[in-house]
């Protein structure tokens, strides 16, 4: 098998790519790397083998990439697009619920979902249909106007939330962007000069300037020095360090956290956390500020996490709330100041939203934010669509049964196995942490047919639509049971 190298990806995948088409019994393979020939040795049959037996010289392991001119019908040479993703080799031409399918004719179990963006699976004919409609009419106008579209739907959320007003972006960290500004300018309005934000280790809240600090990564910062000032880090879950961080910083203006950490893991913090925040942020008046961006819209079960908070105490559904009356009893849960969403909210057309109450809703006035594309007709029509999608097909309630199910039968399928340290999660966000990290896991998944991905190194993610059957649920788990079994 020979590569012609034009473009980086990764030299493991190419030199995996390249032995799995070559013929099982092949002892040799020749990646080609601008313009020289490098033999990769191959001295076994199975494709596991395979894929550890390849290893490139190490003057050409320094750029960590060789490249392909293209593995079936799949251009991998996209010279035009900036490196920033290490891509899987492989591009999907259509999808249909829960499976996708690739430019090879190959079907995918999708337990990813796009990162809990599709979150109604693939194609679904009312957001589709919505779209198109849309699209045929009016697709963008700008802020400038008046947009019934958005206006709907900033009244359907508030409704659903508790929340009184909503600025509209096109993601998650546009929607996070602005709670930060918002927080900072509320500060600035009490006489607070240099306003902080409390932000959490481990967390994820975006990669723009702003949010990149705000989250707890020091590999995803590294290289983009000087950060933003304003700012002061405490361990997620820990009460009492939000407690000492309020004696020692009275510049405090408000905290951010997300109710779940995602990227930082699936890491649910203690069932009484989100309570104690609250409680915590009312007698020092700072605003409790929720990234919901990865948790909300059905994802756990409710239509945000803060919403079913006091409900899934340590001992399960239908406990007594650990809060002792710190909720709020009209939205069942704990009701934050602000509470960003965006990923899950149109089903894959992009749109953020930063949703707030009381004092926080009335902080930003003309000029002090905007965004041109935020909330357009199409993506509203979108997000409206989607949110009926979920609440006429009861799928709040299906998200929490299925999570029920897939987490059990892990539980069943990974009992004994002491690769496995804890599984976790709440409705479908679901994290499965093993005892070691586990570099191939995802590329493993991907020749079995199952997408999914690994976080902090050795949690595997999962993140399944909605709209699973009680099959694809199942399927999930035993090719997952396979696939860690093959380790």
């Amino acid at each position: 098998a020979v590569l012609r190298s034009t473009a980086p990806i990764s030299s493991q995948t190419a030199c995996v790519r390249a032995m799995n088409n070559a013929s099982s019994t092949a002892s040799n393979v020749i990646l080609r790397y601008r313009g020289a020939t490098v033999p990769c040795f191959v001295a076994t049959r199975a494709r596991k083998a395979l894929s550890r037996a390849c290893r490139l010289p190490r003057e050409l392991r320094a750029p960590y990439d060789a490249a392909l001119q293209s593995y079936g019908n799949v251009n991998l040479a996209a010279t035009s697009i900036m490196g920033t993703y290490r891509r899987l080799p492989v591009a999907f031409t259509e999808g249909t619920g829960a499976w996708l399918t690739d430019s090879e004719g190959r079907r995918h179990l999708d337990a990813l979902s796009g990162i809990a963006v599709c979150g109604l699976g693939h194609a679904h004919p009312r957001v589709a249909a919505a779209v198109a409609d849309q699209a045929a009419k009016l697709i963008h106008t700008s802020n400038l106007y008046e947009i019934p579209l958005q206006a709907r739907l900033a009244e359907r959320l508030c409704a659903a939330t508790g929340m009184e007003k909503v600025f509209f972006g096109n993601s998650g960290a546009e929607a996070n962007e602005a709670a930060i500004k918002l927080a900072r300018l509320a500060g600035h309005r009490r006489g607070i000069e240099q306003p902080t934000i409390i932000v959490m280790e481990g967390a994820f809240h975006g990669r723009t300037l702003a949010t990149l600090t705000a989250t707890g990564s020091r590999s995803a910062q590294a290289g983009f020095e000087p950060l933003v000032a304003g700012f002061v880090r405490a361990p997620y879950g820990e009460i009492e360090a939000l407690e000492r961080i309020a004696d020692d910083t009275p510049n405090v203006v408000a905290v951010l956290l997300e109710p779940i950490q995602g990227e930082g893991g699936i890491v649910v913090p203690p069932a009484d956390y989100l309570a104690r925040v609250r409680a915590l942020c009312n007698a020092k008046n700072w605003l409790m500020m929720l990234d919901e961006v990865q948790t909300g819209v059905g994802r756990t079960g409710t239509l945000f996490a803060f919403q079913g908070a006091c409900a899934r105490g340590a001992e399960g559904e239908g406990a007594a709330c650990p809060c002792a009356g710190a909720c709020d009893s009209a939205v069942k849960g704990v009701l934050p100041d602000v509470v960003t969403a965006a990923k899950g909210l149109a089903n894959g057309v992009p749109i953020g939203a930063c949703l707030a109450r009381g004092l926080a809703a009335e902080v930003l006035g003309p000029g002090t934010h905007g965004s041109t594309f935020g909330g357009n007709p199409l993506a509203a029509a979108a997000a409206l669509a989607t949110l009926d999608v979920i609440e006429e097909d009861g799928l709040l309630a299906r998200a929490t049964a299925l999570g029920k199910r897939i987490r059990s039968g892990l539980e069943k399928a990974l009992e004994g196995d002491n690769r496995v340290a804890e599984i976790r999660g709440r409705g479908l966000m679901i994290g499965i942490e093993l005892t070691e990290p586990a570099p191939d896991l995802v590329a493993r998944a991907l020749e079995a047919g199952l997408l999914l991905n690994v976080t902090a190194e050795r949690v595997v993610r999962l993140l399944p639509p909605l709209v699973l059957s009680d099959e694809e649920a199942d399927a999930i788990v035993a090719r997952l049971r396979r696939i860690l079994g093959d380790r």
